[in-house]
């Protein structure tokens, strides 16, 4: 694989499709002014909720909670379908497999565990991390799982054997989120460090780091990053930082191309989707005042604030089918709402 500093980039963002291309949740849909209403409110974890996500089909939705249960729900009516037990303490994140058939969840317990949905069991434990998991995600192909951890490593896990497929000591301070790119060939990694760092996942080689700082008044100059995830074509990353702001990179050039504000993160790690209506992609994130809003990518102006819940919202999920949000809030919510366009 070629540095990042040969691959081909084109001009950052011309057009509101080529940021969203190929990507399976960007079908043409109703009017960009159409604003997310409710839809339904899953109720059913004893605890908050820590992560949600659809399915790739967009037919299933799946939540994970500090209360040590994945549950799925249809993401149609909002009834729950399965409960899948066996973590022995609470869950941070959870991951599909493209083929809509396994899910991963990584858990306080230190491990990862993969699920089998249709028979609503365990398929593999994989044990490694020295301290919590906080993230996992599968690659596009649904062979490797990366799982980042409190143990400031990210893990790259052979999905078919269950063994450690790559080892990376990854950041200095814990590993807030590692995630794959659209061909996965790439993966992201952010810290409470400061940095986002762009690993290949073949070599296991540091491509690039983006460090993050505060302005010169500012006492400390390390914003702990709390998310990063790439853009759905694989040209951008969108890093979520405790000062309350989202930074668009370009991660080959190293600098920043659009800032999204208007949002409360100072405490939490909040997720962040991307989201189109109509011929527009917006970014998506929850906010601990209980609301979730969206960016007009391009513009960056503000272009709904959804009062969701009564409590922090750390967890945002997009259908990748349809023009519906996925929400879930802290220990005082506990619910999982779902919103539609």
């Amino acid at each position: 694989m070629s540095t990042l500093n040969e691959m081909p980039v084109e001009p950052p963002m011309t057009e509101s499709a080529a940021f969203l291309q190929a990507h399976p949740s960007s079908p043409p849909h109703r009017s960009p002014h159409t604003p997310f209403q409710l839809k339904f409110t899953c109720v059913g974890h004893k605890k908050a909720i820590s992560s949600v996500e659809f399915a790739p089909t967009g037919h299933i939705l799946a939540s994970a909670s500090p209360d040590k249960t994945v549950k799925l729900w249809d993401a149609s009516s909002g009834s729950l379908k399965t409960t899948l037990e066996g973590h022995d303490q609470g869950i941070s994140d959870i991951s599909w497999c493209q083929n809509a058939k396994y899910v991963a969840s990584g858990s306080d317990d230190r491990t990862v565990k993969t699920w089998d949905v249709e028979q609503g069991c365990t398929v593999a434990t994989l044990r490694g991390h020295t301290n919590v998991v906080f993230s996992v995600n599968f690659n596009p192909q649904g062979t490797l799982i990366a799982s980042s951890s409190f143990d400031d490593s990210v893990r790259i896990w052979d999905f078919r054997t269950g063994r450690i497929a790559r080892m990376i000591p990854a950041h200095s301070d814990p590993v807030t989120a590692a995630s794959f790119n659209r061909d996965g060939t790439l993966l992201v990694s952010s810290s409470y460090d400061g940095l986002c760092r762009i690993w290949d996942v073949a070599s296991g080689q540091c491509l690039n780091t983006l460090t993050l700082s505060t302005d010169a008044t500012s006492n400390d100059p390390i914003v702990p990053v709390s998310f990063a995830r790439f853009t759905p074509n694989g040209k951008f990353v969108l890093v979520s930082t405790l000062d309350g702001k989202l930074r668009l990179w370009d991660y080959v050039r190293s600098r920043v191309l659009k800032t999204y504000s208007g949002h409360v993160n100072a405490s939490f790690c909040i997720f962040s989707a991307f989201s189109v209506v109509g011929d527009k992609p917006h970014v998506v994130s929850g906010s601990e005042d209980g609301n979730v809003v969206l960016w007009d990518v391009q513009t960056q102006s503000i272009a709904q604030i959804i009062p969701a819940h009564t409590d922090a919202v750390l967890a945002v999920a997009a259908n990748p089918m349809r023009p519906m949000l996925a929400t879930g809030a802290l220990e005082k919510d506990k619910t999982i709402k779902v919103w539609e366009a």
